[in-house]
């Protein structure tokens, strides 16, 4: 009876992994040809927000900025406020035009229209293109195929459990016959989540290998002393938002304003 657990623990672990495998080939094709005819980009905030975060790291940027600047007003209710209607930048009005003609809008409900905008996806298509970022369709169906391994892992827990609930008192031999056929589907997507540790994990990340170096080199700067004059002072805050998120603001009523 416990055959009948087995079968779909097996065939399940054996998708999962194959499919995580050729996910892992086409992403190493891919670099390869990123790796060959890279494009020159400039490393601004926005960038360096991307390679971080992503496009919502992008967005909560271009929420920081602003109103660091009196362009918005975020309220720790969930709103957000257009003060100054005139953007300096494509991204800037691209946020003021979703924000609507009213002049107001939940700022949840914003944050979600603004990281699949056009001016927000460019950024990552051009650093794709350099060779900095993952490519966005290669980093999904990576975090897909590695998530669809881990479940895979979990149904084979429960369904030895359930083999060996289910099919009653055996003996000594019964029992280890299970655990040891058991113990197959269990290595496998055990044994390709460790590798995939090693050889997956970068193409989970917003930076590729080369995005994260960028990244390390704009930190370094950070941690050098020096007092910093007042343009100095908005440029690190907002770096520091860019590269660790919104957790470096130092104002506590925006920081929960901009978790809504």
């Amino acid at each position: 009876m416990w055959l009948l657990f087995l079968v779909p623990a097996c065939v399940v672990a054996v998708l999962s992994c194959l499919r995580l495998v050729r996910v892992a080939a086409t992403a190493d094709a891919m670099a390869g040809l990123a790796d060959e005819e890279p494009e020159a980009v400039a490393i601004g905030l926005y960038e360096t927000a991307y390679l971080a975060g992503g496009p919502r790291r992008v967005v909560d940027l271009a929420l920081v900025l602003m109103t660091g600047r009196g362009r918005l007003h975020l309220a720790h209710t969930g709103w957000t406020t257009v003060v100054d209607p005139k953007g300096r930048s494509r991204l800037e009005r691209a946020l003021i035009s979703e924000i609507g003609p009213d002049g107001q809008c939940r700022t949840t409900e914003l944050r979600e229209a603004l990281i699949d905008h056009p001016t927000v996806t460019e950024i990552g298509v051009r650093l794709s293109l350099a060779g900095l970022a993952t490519p966005a369709g290669v980093r999904e169906s990576t975090v897909l195929a590695v998530r669809q391994v881990r479940q895979a892992l979990v149904l084979g827990v429960l369904m030895l459990i359930a083999a060996v609930t289910l099919t009653g008192p055996t003996d000594g031999s019964g029992a280890g016959a299970t655990l040891a056929w058991f113990s197959l589907p269990l290595i496998l997507t055990t044994g390709t989540l460790l590798m995939a540790r090693v050889d997956v994990h970068p193409y989970t990340r917003w930076a590729a290998p080369a995005g994260l170096q960028v990244l390390r080199e704009i930190r370094l700067p950070r941690q050098q002393g020096g007092e910093p004059g007042a343009g100095d002072a908005e440029r690190r805050l907002l770096t520091a938002v860019a590269i660790d998120g919104t957790d470096a603001v130092p104002d506590a009523r925006l920081r929960a304003a901009l978790r809504g």
